[in-house]
């Protein structure tokens, strides 16, 4: 395998170019890794098959029984990240902490409205309920200015 590192002033972001003769099992192990270093990607297990999401897709992120889970429109996916290590790759891009449990991406809530003890439940696109805690509704009334 040849391996090149080209500089071009004239790009605005990184590319990179796989060239091979067939895309053999090596050339698309290659691209999942690179696919998956890409910073707008997660990865998410379901059914002994690991997936490349795009981050819009996830509507919402959950830990139950020291498993984290990556809710999507099409399924639920384990990752084998922490929460915490998500909420690090994911600040600036749309999505919050909405409580000690539970990350969700501001993009894909459709409706809100006040709970009891001060939490606030959340409907996500696709129906899907999830309850922000008192203590993290407060940041999420600022931001939209409630």
């Amino acid at each position: 395998m040849q391996i090149k590192l080209e500089e071009d002033s004239a790009l605005e972001e990184m590319e990179v170019l796989i060239r091979c003769p067939r895309a053999d099992s090596e050339a698309q192990r290659l691209l999942a890794l690179l696919r998956a270093m890409d910073g707008r990607k997660l990865t998410g297990e379901q059914g002994g098959q690991t997936y490349l999401l795009d981050m819009e897709e996830v509507l919402y992120i959950d830990t139950v029984d020291r498993k984290t889970f990556l809710y999507t429109a099409e399924g639920v996916f384990e990752t084998p990240l922490r929460l915490y290590e998500l909420e690090e790759r994911l600040i600036g891009r749309g999505f919050f902490r909405a409580s000690k449990s539970v990350i969700v991406n501001f993009n894909a809530i459709q409706s809100l409205r006040p709970d009891l003890g001060g939490r606030l439940r959340l409907t996500m696109r696709g129906g899907e309920a999830v309850y922000v805690s008192r203590q993290y509704a407060a940041g999420l009334k600022k931001r939209l200015g409630l």
